[in-house]
């Protein structure tokens, strides 16, 4: 019998401030050509499976929550055994005295790749950023 070695994952947040509208940050976070222009090189999507297409390579994560103009949840579908344990979601923040919008990117990495995940984050959102006009 072996023995399985398993290590949790580590949660983390991470918080980006976006000159743009709610409405329109969520065209950006929930559409498939939205997610296209700045998160993958092309973005297709089935009902709430969406593949991601980068470079030499294609992921496959399901849509598990969304709430118009808030937040979006979605999940790797990598086949790992934990696979079902783990999400990465991206929830617009409105601050309510300065209106200012911002994206909270919550995911979760191994411990010890929580630092390049979020440069990782860091190098997406500049792009998103860029798309919008906000850099």
């Amino acid at each position: 019998m072996g023995f399985l070695f398993s290590m949790s994952k580590t949660q983390y947040e991470i918080e980006f401030v976006i000159q743009a509208s709610p409405q329109l940050l969520f065209q950006y976070l929930f559409t498939p050509s939205g997610l296209s222009e700045w998160f993958a090189d092309n973005v297709n999507s089935r009902t709430e499976k969406y593949t991601f297409f980068w470079d030499d390579s294609e992921e496959e994560a399901l849509l598990l929550r969304k709430k118009t103009n808030e937040f979006v949840r979605f999940r790797w579908l990598n086949g790992d055994d934990d696979q079902d344990d783990y999400h990465f979601e991206m929830r617009i923040v409105v601050d309510e005295i300065t209106k200012d919008v911002s994206i909270l990117v919550t995911d979760f990495a191994d411990e010890e790749e929580v630092e390049e995940s979020k440069m990782l984050w860091e190098s997406q959102i500049g792009d998103l950023k860029k798309v919008l006009g906000s850099a």
